[in-house]
C-alpha cells in the first residue's frame, strides 16, 4: 500500500543513506536485546516530527512557533506483561539500554498484572505508506501563511467583527516501525488545521457572541486550505454572530432535530466512538475517562440504533485524520475497515493487539495509536463515520418532514457521563423549523438525551452528496493522557422528539 508524497518529508534526515542505516541498526539492537532477555514480543517506533503553529489576533501575529522532535519507543512483552521505555537519543547503544529497562519494568509489573496478555496471530509486514501532499506548508514562505491569517482577520473586522482570532497548525511526521516478527514499515503523515473565531459585542447590553469556522482539520498539505472559501466564510460568520445577539431564546421542550455534520460528528465521537472502545467496555479506562454502558457479550444482537443507522470504521478515507497505511501495532489499514453498527445492530468493538481473545475474536482490528515515540500505544479510534442513505434525500427533504423543530450547525459545548450514556450537546448556529420551513435564528440551545434513545430516534438521513468529513486533532485518552487525531464523516440526520433545554434557564 503506497501513495505519492509530492513534497518530501524531513528531507534533511531521511534522504541521507547513513540515517536509514542508523535507524536499521537502532531497531536491530532493540529487537536483539529483547530476544536475549527471552521476550515473547518486541516492537520499536522511531519518530521524527515537525510542528508549526501560527496565531493571529486582529492585525497582528501573536505567535509563530515551530518545533522538531525525534526519538524511539520500545515495547516488550515478557511473561504476558508489557514493559515500555523511550528515549530522545537515537543511538544503537541507547536502544539496547532502553530495551533492558522495558524488560525490567515488565518484570516489576508482573505481580500487579492479573490478566496476562495473549497475542493473536500478527503478520510480518514489510511495507511503506505516504500521505498524499501537493503543497507542503513547511516549504512555503512564512509571510505567505501569516498574510493569509491577517487577511482573514481583516475581512472579519471590515464586516463588523470586534475581534477575530485565526490560526494555522501543521504536523509533519516520519514514523518507522519494526518488530521481532520481522516487520519493517515506513510511513509519512502531514495534517493541517486552519481555523478562525469571530466575536461581536453589544456594548450597550454587555453581551457578546462568537462564531468559529466550520472547516475541520484534515490530512494533507496547504491544498486543504481553500483561501477563497475562508475569506467568504469569515464575512458570513461575522453576520451570523451579529444575528445571534438578536436571536430569540429557545423555548425548552421536546422537539425534532435536524443536525448538520459539523455538529453531528462530535455526537458520533462521544456516544459511539468512545463507547465502542473495547478497553472501556472491559473497564480499563475507569480511572480517567470513563468506561462504557456496553457489555462484551452484546455483539451481533444488541439494538444500538435505528435500522437506518450504520456506523463504519476505516483508516482509508482521503483527508481522514486517522487515515494511515498501518496502525501502531504494525497492522494494515485494511484490518480497520469494519462496521461498528450495521443497520442498527452492534457489530464490532475497536481493539488493539492482545485484546481480541477477551471477546473470542481471532485478531485485532487495527485500532492502535501512540501520540509520539515516548507514549505506549493504546487502543484509539480509526475514522468512524455515519454511512449515508442509499436514497438521494436532501437536507430540505429532512426539514420538510418537521412540524416543530430545530436545525443545528457547528459543534459547541458538550458533556457526557462516565459510561458514554447520558449527554448534553450545544452547537454554534440554531434555526427554528416550523411546518417544514427554516425560520428565525434561536439561541441558548442544548439538546439532551441518552445514547440509545437518541440513535434509535433517527428516522432520516441524507444521501452521499451531502457527506462531510469533520474531526479533531486532540481526542484525549489514557494515563498519562495522550491526544489522537480522528475524523468522523456524517450526513445531515433527523432525530425525533429530543429534549431541548435553554442553557440560561438551567442556571
Amino acid at each position: 500500500m503506497s501513495s505519492a508524497f509530492a513534497a518530501p518529508l524531513l528531507p534533511e534526515f531521511w534522504e541521507r543513506e547513513q540515517s536509514k542505516r542508523l535507524a536499521a541498526v537502532i531497531a536491530e539492537n532493540a529487537l536483539h536485546t529483547a530476544r536475549l532477555y527471552g521476550c515473547q514480543f518486541c516492537d520499536i517506533r522511531i519518530n521524527w516530527v515537525q510542528k508549526e503553529r501560527i496565531l493571529a489576533r486582529e492585525h497582528r501575529i501573536e505567535e509563530l512557533a515551530g518545533s522538531f522532535e525525534s526519538g524511539m519507543g520500545i515495547r516488550v512483552l515478557f511473561n504476558g506483561t508489557w514493559g515500555f521505555a523511550s528515549s530522545n537519543v537515537l543511538d544503537p547503544k541507547e536502544a539496547a539500554e532502553k530495551t533492558r529497562q522495558a524488560v525490567e519494568l515488565a518484570k516489576h509489573c508482573l505481580k500487579f498484572n492479573p490478566r496476562r496478555v495473549e497475542l493473536e496471530n500478527i503478520p510480518s509486514i514489510q511495507g511503506s505508506w505516504h500521505q498524499k501532499v501537493h503543497v507542503d506548508p513547511f516549504q512555503l514562505p512564512v509571510e505567505e501563511k501569516t498574510s493569509l491569517l491577517l487577511e482573514i482577520n481583516d475581512q472579519a473586522l471590515k464586516a463588523g467583527a470586534h475581534f477575530c482570532r485565526s490560526y494555522l497548525l501543521f504536523h509533519k511526521e516520519l514514523k518507522i516501525y519494526a518488530s521481532s516478527l520481522g516487520s519493517w514499515i515506513e510511513q509519512t503523515f502531514l495534517r493541517t488545521y486552519p481555523k478562525f473565531i469571530v466575536t461581536v459585542v453589544d456594548k450597550k447590553e454587555g453581551r457578546f457572541e462568537s462564531r468559529a469556522s466550520l472547516e475541520a482539520p484534515k490530512s494533507g498539505g496547504m491544498e486543504v486550505v481553500d483561501k477563497k472559501a475562508f475569506l467568504t466564510e469569515v464575512v458570513e460568520a461575522t453576520s451570523q454572530a451579529k444575528e445571534k445577539l438578536l436571536a430569540k431564546p429557545v423555548s425548552p421542550g421536546k422537539k425534532d432535530l435536524v443536525i448538520h455534520p459539523t455538529n453531528l460528528w462530535l455526537t458520533i465521537h462521544e456516544t459511539i466512538g468512545h463507547s465502542t472502545e473495547l478497553d472501556r467496555v472491559m473497564g480499563l479506562e475507569a480511572n480517567y475517562a470513563g468506561t462504557s454502558f456496553l457489555k462484551p457479550d452484546q455483539l451481533d444482537k444488541f439494538d444500538f440504533a435505528s435500522p437506518i443507522v450504520s456506523i463504519r470504521a476505516d483508516r482509508s478515507q482521503p483527508g481522514g485524520l486517522a487515515t494511515v497505511g498501518y496502525d501502531d501495532d504494525g497492522l494494515p489499514s485494511s484490518w480497520a475497515d469494519f462496521f461498528i453498527i450495521e443497520k442498527g445492530i452492534l457489530k464490532n468493538f475497536q481493539m488493539s493487539i492482545g485484546q481480541a481473545h477477551w471477546i473470542g475474536k481471532e485478531r485485532s482490528n487495527g485500532c492502535s495509536y501512540a501520540q509520539s515515540y515516548n507514549y505506549f500505544p493504546i487502543q484509539r479510534m480509526p475514522n468512524i463515520s455515519l454511512v449515508p442513505s442509499d436514497s438521494n434525500e436532501r437536507l430540505e427533504d429532512l426539514i420538510s418532514g418537521v412540524e416543530d423543530g430545530i436545525y443545528i450547525i457547528g459543534d459547541g459545548s458538550w458533556s457526557i457521563d462516565q459510561q458514554r450514556y447520558n449527554f448534553q450537546f450545544g452547537g454554534q448556529l440554531f434555526y427554528e423549523i416550523k411546518k417544514g420551513k427554516i425560520g428565525q435564528m434561536l439561541r441558548d440551545v442544548v439538546y439532551q438525551g441518552n445514547t440509545l434513545s437518541f440513535w434509535k430516534s433517527c428516522d432520516g438521513l441524507c444521501g452521499k452528496d451531502e457527506y462531510k468529513l469533520c474531526g479533531t486533532l486532540f481526542c484525549g485518552k489514557g494515563e498519562p493522557s495522550q491526544s489522537a487525531p480522528v475524523s468522523h464523516g456524517a450526513v445531515p440526520a433527523r432525530f425525533r422528539n429530543i429534549n431541548v433545554l435553554n442553557i440560561h434557564l438551567l442556571s
